[in-house]
């Protein structure tokens, strides 16, 4: 069985880690840099750096935090956030990114994906996806839709959808957010993340909602997740990565070291 990644995330709002409920209320979590350095330290798989408010200002990706970010890690450094071209994202990665994240200009021209996976590998770009729940309204339970600009604007669009064609465009991983979810701490959204998951034979990383370990298992074991992504358990040590490590390896779920 292939190993599951943990990985830590920081949304940033001018230049500094936030953190709010379903994209709301966000509340100052630290600076970046630090944040990155600790996370490392304490055995994530991964990081995760989203400048939430780039797409909703028009601007590109703060590259200064990007680097300042970057020089901390020596592990894979992912970020997204306000990559609208080829050259937007030739920037993040000469500022020290592995791999970029692409979710509104994505949707407005899904040949944004194919450019970068041309140039810099599909195992470089990454569709995120912020999807919540659509009532269908027959009674036999919900669909999911997906929302642009930070979950500001609907799309019309069904999450299992485009994430089929994203992967067809050649994205090599998707980012899967559950707005419904987000900063809750009730756990994972393991139907929608199981529904993506069995669309696509690309890996899905879950994210929205962690707040505790036996949450990790679940999206593991019934969502299928490939990997889960987390930030205030762990910007605020409420679920230290390491002992979380240890309590998924005793559940069964193979862990990258350390653990």
């Amino acid at each position: 069985m292939l190993t599951k990644r943990i990985i830590a995330c920081l949304d940033v709002d001018r230049g500094r880690v936030v953190k709010g409920v379903k994209f709301s209320d966000l509340r100052d979590a630290g600076d970046p840099a630090e944040l990155a350095l600790a996370h490392g330290r304490a055995g994530a798989d991964e990081v995760v750096l989203l400048d939430i408010s780039a797409t909703y200002e028009h601007r590109s990706t703060l590259l200064d935090v990007v680097k300042r970010a970057a020089r901390q890690l020596f592990i894979p450094f992912t970020v997204g956030g306000g990559i609208r071209s080829l050259d937007d994202a030739a920037a993040v990665f000469d500022a020290g990114a592995d791999k970029v994240t692409v979710n509104s200009a994505a949707l407005a021209d899904p040949a944004l994906i194919t450019q970068i996976a041309r140039r810099y590998g599909s195992q470089a770009v990454i569709l995120a996806m912020d999807a919540l729940r659509v009532s269908n309204g027959d009674g036999k339970g919900n669909s999911f839709g997906v929302k642009a600009t930070g979950g500001r604007h609907s799309t019309g669009r069904d999450a299992v959808e485009w994430a089929r064609e994203a992967e067809q465009c050649g994205a090599g991983e998707i980012l899967l957010t559950s707005i419904d979810r987000d900063g809750t701490r009730g756990g994972f959204d393991c139907e929608l993340t199981r529904a993506v998951v069995s669309s696509v034979n690309i890996p899905v990383i879950a994210s929205g909602g962690a707040g505790a370990a036996e949450h990790f298992v679940e999206v593991f074991q019934k969502g299928r997740a490939d990997a889960a992504l987390a930030a205030s358990i762990f910007h605020q040590r409420i679920t230290p990565i390491g002992v979380l490590k240890q309590e998924l390896q005793a559940a069964g779920i193979p862990m990258r070291w350390p653990c």
